[in-house]
C-alpha cells in the first residue's frame, strides 16, 4: 500500500490545509490500495502563488536547460517504470504486460520526445517587418483523467514545462499514486521550486478551483464530455485558454474490398484495448451488409481470446474496469443494447464466471446495431462492440459522421488512394489506415464534442504558447 500524506508545492512536500484524505481502491479487488490528500481551495491558491511566483524565472530559462531537465524526467521515469507499471495495473486494472509498456513506456517515450522538439523548435521568425514571437501562456492548470493516467499527465506537463509555463496538477482521484511518483521524480531531478506543483483532490472541489482561478491563465482538460463542459464554463468566466480532450464514440469503417480477418481482428483489439477504457477506441465496426454474417462471426472468434482475469497474473487480456461504479454503468449500457434490440452475440450483462469481486465485465458484442441505439450513439468505455451494417459507401460515411463525438476512427481497404478518400470525408482529429500503428508526434484531439485543441509533438506544444508581434522600423 502507498500512503501519500502531503501535497507537492513549491519544491516541497508539506500538509494539505485539510486532514481529510481519499482512499485509492484496485480496479481487481475493491481493497484500499492507497490514500492521499484531500485537497482544498486553499491548497489551489498555495500552488497557483507558487507557480505564479515562479513563471517569470521559469519563462526566462534557456532551452538548453529546459531540455537537460526534461531529459533528466524522462530518465528518472523510465527507472521507476516497473514500480508505475505495477501501480497503475492494481489502479486501473490493465494487464501488467501492457502496462509495461504503455501505462509505464508511453509517457517516458513523450517526455523525451519534447527534449527533442523543444532544441529545434522556432520561437522567433520574421514576417516581413515584423518579429514574430512566441512565448509561454503563463500558469497552466493540469485536470488529468484514469484510464491512461500518467500518459495524459504527462502529454500535458511535458510541453508546458518545454514552454516556459509553470504548472498546478490535479490528478484523477480514482487513479492518483501514479502523479505521485512523478512529483518525487521532479523533485529528485531538481526542477526549480515553483515549476510543478501537484494538488490532489476531487474534481468537484479542486477541479473547480483550479478551473475557476484567476490566477491560472490556461487549462488543459482531458477527461469525459459533460465534465469537459463543466470546465470550460467555469474557466470562460475569466477568459482562460482552455484545451479540451473529451469522449469518443469511433467508427472502423471496413469497405467491401478491405481485408476482412484482418480488419475485424484489428477493430476488436482496439475496442477491447484497456477494457475498453479508451477514448479512441473504435467501438463502432461498420461493414457492409453483404460481409455483416462474416463479420460477426471472425469478431466473435477474436472476442473469445480475450480471457478476462487477473491483471496481475500474466495470462488475462482484459483486467477489471477502474472501478465498480464503471462496472455498473457498462452493464447498464449492456442491458439498454439488448431492450433496444441489437443482437448480442456474445457477452452479457452478468459477471464473468468466477469474478464477483473487482471491475470486471465480460467481452460482448452486438451485431445488426442501428446507428440511433444508445450502444452506437454514446461513449460506454468497456469492452463493448457494435456491429452496425452499412449499404454502400455513401452510407458508411453517413453513419460514421453520424455522432456528437469526432475524436478517432479507422478506414480499411485493399486500395490505398480509396481509403484516403474516405478518410478525408470523416469528420475526426485522426484516422488510421488499415491499422496503422499510433504516432506519437502527431497532432492528437478531435472534432466536435471530443473537444478543441491539439496534444503531443509540436502541435502539443504550441498549445501552451502566446504568440506576439514586434513591428520593427524599417532600418532594423
Amino acid at each position: 500500500m502507498r500512503i501519500f500524506e502531503r501535497l507537492y508545492l513549491n519544491g516541497e512536500w508539506v500538509p494539505a490545509s485539510s486532514p481529510g484524505s481519499i482512499e485509492v481502491l484496485s480496479a481487481s479487488t475493491e481493497q484500499v490500495m492507497g490514500r492521499i490528500p484531500e485537497g482544498t481551495p486553499h491548497d489551489v491558491d498555495r500552488a497557483v502563488q507558487a507557480a505564479g511566483n515562479r513563471f517569470e524565472s521559469w519563462a526566462a530559462t534557456s532551452i538548453e536547460e529546459r531540455v537537460r531537465l526534461l531529459r533528466g524526467l524522462a530518465a528518472g521515469l523510465k527507472d521507476r517504470a516497473d514500480e508505475i507499471a505495477m501501480t497503475i495495473t492494481g489502479e486501473v486494472g490493465m494487464p501488467l504486460g501492457l502496462s509495461r509498456s504503455i501505462q509505464a513506456g508511453l509517457p517516458v517515450t513523450i517526455m523525451a520526445s519534447y527534449a527533442e522538439i523543444l532544441s529545434g523548435f522556432p520561437f522567433e521568425e520574421r514576417v516581413g517587418h515584423s518579429l514574430v514571437l512566441r512565448e509561454p501562456r503563463g500558469v497552466v492548470g493540469c485536470i488529468t483523467p484514469w484510464n491512461y493516467p500518467l500518459h495524459q499527465i504527462v502529454a500535458k506537463v511535458a510541453p508546458a514545462l518545454a514552454a516556459g509555463c509553470t504548472v498546478v496538477l490535479k490528478p484523477s482521484a480514482e487513479a492518483p499514486l501514479n502523479a505521485f511518483i512523478l512529483a518525487e521524480v521532479v523533485d529528485q531531478v531538481g526542477l526549480p521550486a515553483g515549476v510543478f506543483n501537484l494538488v490532489s483532490g476531487t474534481g468537484a472541489v479542486v477541479g473547480e478551483a483550479i478551473a475557476a482561478h484567476p490566477g491560472i491563465d490556461m487549462i488543459s482538460f482531458t477527461g469525459s464530455t459533460p465534465a469537459g463542459k463543466r470546465v470550460a464554463e467555469v474557466a470562460a468566466r475569466t477568459l482562460k485558454r482552455v484545451a479540451l480532450e473529451l469522449g469518443g464514440k469511433s467508427a472502423d469503417v471496413i469497405l467491401e474490398d478491405a481485408d476482412l480477418p484482418r480488419a475485424v481482428k484489428a477493430g476488436v483489439s482496439s475496442c477491447f484495448l484497456n477494457s475498453g477504457q479508451t477514448c479512441t477506441a473504435h467501438t463502432r465496426l461498420l461493414v457492409s451488409r453483404s460481409q455483416h454474417d462474416e463479420a460477426v462471426r471472425l469478431a466473435v472468434e477474436v472476442a473469445r481470446s480475450f480471457t478476462v482475469g487477473d491483471p496481475f497474473a500474466g495470462q488475462a487480456k482484459l483486467g477489471p474496469l477502474v472501478s465498480a461504479a464503471q462496472r455498473e454503468r457498462v452493464r447498464d449500457y449492456i442491458k439498454k443494447g439488448i431492450q433496444e434490440g441489437a443482437e448480442l452475440v456474445l457477452g452479457g450483462a452478468e459477471a464473468p464466471d468466477g469474478l464477483s469481486t473487482g471491475g470486471y465485465v465480460r467481452p460482448t458484442v452486438f451485431a445488426n446495431v442501428r446507428p440511433e441505439m444508445t450502444i452506437a450513439r454514446e461513449e460506454i468505455f468497456g469492452p463493448v462492440l457494435a456491429i452496425i451494417p452499412y449499404q454502400d459507401e455513401e452510407d458508411a460515411i453517413r453513419i460514421a459522421n453520424r455522432t456528437i463525438y469526432g475524436l478517432a476512427g479507422g478506414v480499411w481497404s485493399s486500395d490505398l488512394a480509396r481509403a484516403l478518400r474516405v478518410a478525408r470525408r470523416l469528420r475526426t482529429g485522426q484516422v488510421d489506415i488499415n491499422g496503422a500503428r499510433f504516432n506519437p508526434l502527431a497532432p492528437f484531439g478531435g472534432y466536435k464534442q471530443s473537444g478543441y485543441g491539439r496534444e503531443l509533438g509540436r502541435f502539443g506544444l504550441e498549445e501552451f504558447l502566446e504568440v506576439k508581434s514586434l513591428q520593427l522600423p524599417g532600418d532594423a
